[in-house]
Parts: structure tokens; sequence; C-alpha cells
């Protein structure tokens, strides 16, 4: 490991900013990703409040990837949209990604092909590779520059040549190269590959090559995609308007009658629509998918390295919580390698040693990396069968969910454009019937880890009996903690950096768990459903749909003066 570079914390210490009261409003963490170098909040597109009530086609909620791409496809094809989100436009999971697009997919095709069969296999290469693609063909019409390109990816083992581990994971990649050349893939494996720029000692060569993947800018493109919409009179953008109940109301059968969706928000407005769609990362709702779906947190940092020392391409290591690596532009002289990994389910492990143990892997492998200028944490939803849910919700024929990314939230969030654009207009899409909330043949596959996972989440609730601070005086300036005792309801309590106290209720509006401190992020995190809520109590990640409720004035004060509406 090298031991010459410095490490700095994101931004570069001599350019720390004084504290945003509103950074919540603009990103779900304390902590900033790389995406900010060349496209600052300042510089993402805004839109207005809803200040009144409203009727139209289809209503998306949730302004990241999912939502963006629902609202292009349907506004393309002459529908009306609205596009609601609670914080800023690209404030979500969205703009805290690793920027990856790529149909070899994390889960990887063997596993898929044992719950979907060689048919739903095919079809997830298949849907995939349209979305990589799809991503270059709008940024090309629409002249965004993103940083959109072709790329190899390699998928290597992570232990050493010649340890105990290697020669295993070694027949697991020879055989998914096989899987996925059967399926179309351009997959092949090699025993001899090594990857240009990894100079350090690790010999972790031999892996599967799957040509023509692609990476970019996320935030560059989808602020560009956002930028034509905003020019199209049959669409409409209200951020900070958060949702607070959908209902389909109605009623439709056999091509009789009428359905249609009412939205509530926050301050009261209505939305009413002949269709809405739930791209919130995970629906607004108590269980029903919710309950099919595990909730991680994964980190990642940017680390400068000299142009042209370390090819570009995408990697990923074989390892449960893997690695992965990509390069990003920084400026004439560096590029930026982004690696990422360390997953843990929200709100159950300690979130602070992750990136040490990312930059010590990174210098350990690239000796050239020099300065770590960004550190930074996302969510992850987790199918327990590999797809993504995306289509009409169980129990609803007028409401639609995008949900469960498994790790590749990009694609399956612009794919989500097309199959519910499709599905909206009655269009028959060969690939819906993998996605379908609705379906249970590889659901009943993997009822054995549903009743484990289910077990482990009920289990959480042990924080009723946990306390994490005993006096508020111990907290130290800009912490926070959960204060629990037999006598009153537990409390979240975070102590700003001057020494002021904010208190509010420690239970998740979801489904009462007992939030955690995150102090990596500043957020209290539930280890129930992974809902999560900024140092003054918003909620910045679902299922919860509203905020965690002040405890005391200056906690009221606070989350009033951080929403913006108390400026």
């Amino acid at each position: 490991m090298a031991t010459t570079s410095t490490t700095t914390t994101n931004p570069p210490a001599a350019a720390t900013p004084a504290p945003d009261p509103e950074k919540f409003m603009h990103t779900s963490g304390s902590t900033d990703p790389v995406w900010i170098h060349q496209q600052p909040y300042s510089a993402m597109p805004t839109f207005p409040a809803l200040g009144e009530d409203l009727s139209t086609d289809v209503c998306v909620i949730g302004a990241g990837i999912a939502g963006i791409h629902v609202a292009y496809e349907l506004v393309r094809r002459g529908h009306r949209v609205a596009l609601l989100e609670a914080r800023d436009a690209l404030a979500g999971e969205s703009g805290r990604t690793s920027g990856h697009l790529t149909n070899d997919l994390d889960d990887g095709y063997a596993n898929i092909r044992a719950k979907h069969g060689d048919a739903g296999a095919r079809v997830a290469a298949e849907s995939h590779a349209w979305a990589r693609d799809r991503v270059g063909e709008i940024a090309e019409e629409l002249g965004i520059e993103c940083e959109y390109r072709r790329v190899r990816a390699y998928d290597v083992s992570q232990f050493a040549v010649g340890s105990d581990g290697y020669e295993g994971e070694m027949k697991e990649l020879r055989e998914e190269a096989g899987v996925q050349a059967g399926l179309g893939i351009e997959a092949r494996f090699d025993e001899n590959l090594t990857v240009r720029g990894w100079t350090g000692k690790p010999d972790q060569r031999g892996g599967l090559v799957a040509e023509n993947q692609a990476t970019f800018h996320p935030t560059k493109y989808l602020a560009g995609v956002l930028a034509w919409l905003k020019t199209q009179p049959n669409f409409q953008c209200f951020t900070r308007t958060r949702v607070t109940g959908i209902h389909e109301k109605g009623v439709e059968l056999l091509g009789l009658g009428h359905k249609s969706v009412t939205i509530e928000t926050e301050v009261g407005h209505t939305v009413r629509a002949e269709h809405a769609v739930e791209a919130t990362c995970v629906p607004l709702q108590k269980l029903s998918v919710v309950a099919e779906l595990e909730f991680f947190r994964t980190y990642c940092i940017a680390a400068r390295v000299p142009k042209g020392s370390v090819e570009d391409c995408l990697l990923y290591d074989n390892a449960e919580a893997y690695k992965y690596v990509r390069l990003t532009a920084c400026d004439d002289k560096d590029d930026y390698l982004v690696v990422g990994g360390c997953d843990h389910k929200v709100g159950q492990e300690e979130t602070t040693p992750r990136f040490d143990e990312l930059e010590t892997w990174t210098r350990e492998r690239f000796t050239q990396a020099g300065a770590v200028d960004y550190r930074w944490s996302g969510q992850i939803y987790e199918p327990v069968d590999y797809m993504a849910f995306i289509g009409k919700n169980q129990g609803n024929q007028k409401i639609y969910i995008v949900t469960g990314d498994s790790g590749d939230g990009l694609t399956h969030g612009v794919l989500a454009g097309r199959l519910i654009a499709d599905e909206i207009e009655g269009k028959e899409n060969k690939w819906a019937s993998l996605y379908n909330p609705k379906r249970l043949g590889s659901i009943i596959k993997t009822l054995p880890s549903l009743v484990k996972h289910d077990v482990q989440i009920n289990l959480q609730y042990k924080r009723f009996l946990q306390t994490d601070i005993t006096d508020i005086e111990d907290l130290a300036p800009g912490s926070g903690g959960v204060l629990n005792s037999a006598t009153a309801k537990p409390l979240a309590v975070y102590k700003d950096e001057d020494g002021k106290v904010h208190k509010y209720s420690a239970l998740c509006p979801h489904m009462k768990g007992v939030v955690c401190w995150n102090a990596v992020e500043k957020s209290f995190d539930c280890p129930v459903h992974g809902s999560r809520f900024s140092k003054a109590g918003i909620c910045v990640n679902g299922p919860a749909k509203i905020n965690l409720t002040p405890a005391d004035k200056a906690g009221a004060e606070s989350q009033e003066y951080a929403s913006g509406s108390g400026m």
C-alpha cells in the first residue's frame, strides 16, 4: 500500500463550504458523490412546488432515473405527465450511483436462470442491453454530453492466484461466461485476463470478459433529459411536493365502469390522474412487495489517478459484498477512479470503517492512486428473485411501481420507461412478465430465503429494548443517537455543531421500527425496511412517506428550516 499519497475528505478540506441547512433536500446523505465535481447541486434543474390541485393523464412520483424515463417515454408518446418529487430533482439514489450501464448483471445469469429459467434469463440479458443502449441513443438525440461510452466489463476472483478459493471462483466465472454467451451476451472466459494499471501485488488475474458494456455521468445525463422535458407542453414537474397518499378509485369490470387515481400531497393539494407510477426506489406502502426486498447500504470513493494510467473498463470482483471499479473525468491531469462496495443491511452494521476498507483495497491494487476527494454511500434494494418489480402494483389496475434495482438500478430504471409506457397503452411487451410485480413462480422458489429474511427483519424490533446513549450530554457535537428508557418512548437525538439538541420520535412512520444513527451520512436509518431520515428527521428514503415527528421545539424548527419552508 502506498504511503506517500495524501487523503482528503469530500470536498477537499481547503474548499469545505459552510453547512447547507437544505443539504438533504439536494441529496440523501451528508456526504457528496463524485458527480457534483462537474455537475454541482446548483446546476441541477429546478421546478416549483405544487401550489394547487391538478389533473393529468399520468402522475409519476419520484424524479430519479426511473421516474424521469417513465415521464420521457410517455411524453414522447403524447401523454400529459406530471412528475412529483418530495425534495429536489435527482436528490435520491440516482445522484449517488456509481454509473455502470451493463447487462452483465450483478446477480449472475446462472442464479437468474435457476429462478426464471432459460427464457427469463434471455429476457433479462436482452432487456438490460436495450436499456444500456437506450441511454446512448437519447444522449445523442438530445445532444447531452455525459461521458457515455462503450467499455469492457471484467469479472475477476476476489482471491489471489494460488490461494484458497481462487480455483473455485475461476470455475464459477468460466461457467458464468458460458451461460452469458449462450444468452447472446458478448462474453468469454480469459484465464490470463489482466487489467492495465493494476500495478499492485495482489495477483487476481483471469476471469470473465463482457464486451460492449457502457458507462456515463448519470446526473449530467438525467439533468439533460429533464431540461428537454421542461420544454415540452405536455410535461409538468413539481419538486418539494411530498406525496402522502395514493388511492385507486372507481369500479372497472369486464370493460365497464372507470377507475382513476387520486394522489394526496403533504400540504393538502391533490392530483387526479388516469394512471399513477411510484418510481420512488421502494413503494410508499406498508408491505406487499416491500416484504420481497432486502435493503442495503453501499459505499464509494473517488481517488485521483493520472490520466491514462488505468484501463477504462468496468471491473468487479466475485465477493458476496463485491468491489467494483470505473473511471470518470476529473481534470486535465487526472481521472477519478471510482471504487465501490462493502455493502451491508441498512441500520444493522457500523458505517464508519467502510471507506478505509475501500481505500486500502484500492491502494493495494492501483498504486498510482492519489488523493481521495469524494466518499459517499447509497442505497440498493435487492429483490428476493433477482429481478426488479416493474408494472401494475399488487391489487391495483391503475397504479404502477418500479422497485428492486438489485444493484442495476440504472438499466432497470431506463427499462421501466418502456415497460410502463407500453402497459399504460395496452401494448404487449415480451419482457413484461419477467418484471411483473404480481409474479408468483420465481417468488415461490425463494420461499426459504424469504422466510429467513422475514425472521431477520423481525429481530430488528429488539431495538425497543436497546439504547445508543444513556445521557444526551455524552453526544459529541455533530452526532446523534437513540435515547431509550423503560419510562418513555425512544427518542432520536441530534446535537448540532453548536451543541444545540434536536429531538424526534425514533419510531419509523412505516412499521414503527426504532431507527439507528448513521455516522457517515448523519442520518437516522430504520433497520426494518430501510427507511432513512436526515439529521432533521426529513424522510429521504422510503417506504416511509412522512418525516420523523419532532419531539421538541428545536426539532420542529430544525425540520421546518431544513425543508426550506422556514427560510
